[in-house]
């Protein structure tokens, strides 16, 4: 929705400042969002039921242990996106809120352990989060004065007075070593202890459906469709009769309770919290998971929360350049595809209601194989070159694609070399196709005649 469409929805009429809205309007209105909520719940159904059959499909302990981190992530970024995403507010200090609600649920669930206090497990997630809304009310209260750059530099500035804090109060944030505490201390749920990770992994999944389902209909509600306007043109929300401010405060607010409620997930999963989870390079984590997945759109959070979390978990285990990757994976995305990897498969909507992906299918099927070479060749060139960079006298074999190579000798870097560049010239003259098979299939070539 734009901004025009929504300061008409809220008004009843365009540049009516009044704020009145009629009545028939106004119920118009409310039928039109139960309405697209209703079709959404099929989507929510789904989500439940392949939450409850996941540990089933992956059973291993690693397995478990991922898709734990995968659903804290998930929260995180999803608070994430309703600042930059919905609100427009690009922010270098959210780890702020997720690291306090994360302390204080270590230091609640020592309470419950050492002085008796009666509280269930599951709780303890939305005390953090509580913890976290109490500090985004005094820090949004002068940071969403303004957005953009000063926004920006507020939080970056906020984050590391945070930051430096957590080393400096070690009565509260534990010094160098952090907190640490036992979920397993607490009144059993259910019969439920929470000593497995399965067990574990079912409250995470329940509460990650439960804020997941929140923050999309927040997204859904008056404050969350002027965030929309705010974002997209600030003046003329002010025109309409609303603050830009009190807006942006509020998408802030929301946005601290549920990255205080994914620290609370943290502490419950790790039983314990460090700096570390409250500095900026988790902020600037939780920034590539939202803008790598898609900051469009309410699934691109996740879908960006899942992608980074396998690259952390899986590809870590096999290269120590994964981050690296990452960061190219980040460059490309900001480069070619803005809106994220969800933006993406979006863009092939039109050629799917169209009935034209086999357009698209002949186009991407030819480029599969360069593309294959020219990703194998620039990996090993990346794997070889950093083993030999330090390898010492002895130690000069480098283990890629189950391959052992040895870089002390001319031909795998031939080998790489000849793969990136001649898969990397093959799509280089295959764009031109891949462009007109794009055009035709979601029905751009006469536009662009």
């Amino acid at each position: 929705m734009s901004a025009t469409e929504t300061g008409s929805a809220a008004t009843g009429k365009s540049g009516d400042r009044t704020g009145a809205e009629p009545a028939w309007k106004r119920v118009a209105d409310d039928q039109m969002r139960r309405g697209a909520f209703r079709r959404t719940l099929p989507v929510w159904g789904a989500a439940f039921v392949v939450l409850m059959i996941m540990p089933l499909l992956f059973s291993s302990a690693v397995g478990v242990t991922i898709m734990n981190q995968m659903g804290i992530s998930i929260v995180f970024a999803l608070s994430y996106n309703m600042l930059l995403g919905q609100g427009g507010m690009l922010s270098f200090g959210h780890a702020v809120y997720f690291g306090l609600g994360g302390f204080l649920s270590v230091h609640v669930m020592n309470y419950v352990e050492y002085d008796g206090w009666w509280l269930p497990l599951p709780l303890l997630p939305f005390v953090g989060g509580l913890f976290g809304l109490a500090f985004a009310v005094p820090i949004g209260s002068f940071s969403t004065r303004r957005a953009g750059t000063v926004f920006a530099m507020i939080s970056l500035g906020v984050g590391e007075l945070v930051a430096a804090c957590s080393i400096i109060f070690v009565a509260f944030f534990g010094g160098e070593e952090g907190v640490s505490g036992d979920r397993t201390m607490g009144p059993p749920v259910f019969g439920s202890e929470f000593l497995s990770e399965v067990e574990v992994y079912y409250l995470i999944a329940g509460i990650v459906l439960v804020a997941a389902l929140f923050m999309y209909l927040f997204s859904r509600t008056p404050a969350g469709r002027m965030a929309n306007a705010v974002r997209d043109n600030e003046e003329r929300a002010e025109f309409v009769g609303y603050s830009q401010r009190y807006v942006r405060f509020v998408s802030f607010c929301a946005s601290g309770f549920f990255a205080g409620m994914a620290g609370g997930l943290f502490a419950i999963n790790y039983e314990i919290l460090t700096e570390e989870n409250l500095n900026l390079v988790t902020s600037g984590w939780v920034l590539l998971m939202a803008f790598i997945g898609g900051v469009g759109f309410f699934v691109g959070p996740i879908v960006g929360a899942i992608v980074l979390t396998l690259l952390q978990t899986v590809l870590s285990n096999h290269t120590e350049l994964w981050q690296l990757y990452v960061g190219i994976l980040f460059v490309l995305t900001v480069m070619y595809a803005p809106r994220g990897l969800t933006g993406l498969v979006a863009m092939h909507g039109p050629a799917l209601r169209t009935g034209r992906l086999g357009i698209l299918a002949r186009a991407y099927g030819a480029a599969v194989v360069p593309l294959l070479a020219f990703l194998a060749g620039v990996v090993l060139l990346l794997e070889m070159g950093n083993v030999a960079n330090q390898s010492v006298v002895g130690e000069s074999e480098a283990h890629v694609f189950g391959l052992t190579l040895d870089v002390s000798t001319v031909a795998p870097w031939l080998v790489a070399l000849a793969l990136a560049a001649g898969g990397g010239y093959a799509l280089v003259r295959l764009a031109p196709r891949l462009r007109d098979a794009f055009a035709r299939a979601t029905g751009q070539a006469g536009a662009a005649s």
